[in-house]
């Protein structure tokens, strides 16, 4: 089992910059791709950006393409730290991001929800205009 916790989110200005964390443990060594979605009031959650075990696959949205960056540090065989470094940031991107891990497919990143196993609780981000 993983558990996955974020931390990281606040209040920003539009153009401004936030670094989000996830991080994710386990009891046992295991591989895992971690992915970022969000979900903003009153619409449904959306795929962001998510990245395979290694580092060396990752994927975008194309609404944060060229402004959010994803990475990793495998540090430790039981915990990992997932970062969602943004930038230029605009008020639609205000929602709750939350990270998720899929055990299944830890080389191949996938943009579908239904696809990940453990979610964290999720950190609020808010961007003022």
């Amino acid at each position: 089992q993983l558990v996955l916790v974020e931390s990281g989110g606040g209040l920003v200005q539009a153009g401004g910059s936030l670094r989000l964390s996830c991080t994710v443990s386990r009891h046992t060594f295991g591989t895992y791709t971690v992915a970022w979605f969000r979900q903003a009031p009153g619409k449904e959650r959306e795929f962001v950006a998510a990245i395979n075990y290694s580092g060396s696959s990752t994927d975008y949205s194309d609404s944060v393409k060229g402004r959010f960056t994803i990475s990793r540090e495998n540090a430790k065989n039981t915990e990992n730290t997932v970062y969602l470094e943004m930038t230029n940031l605009k008020a639609e991107d205000t929602a709750v991001y939350y990270c998720a891990a899929d055990i299944h497919r830890p080389w191949m990143p996938t943009i579908t929800a239904d696809d990940y196993d453990y979610w964290g609780q999720g950190t609020q981000v808010t961007v003022s205009s």
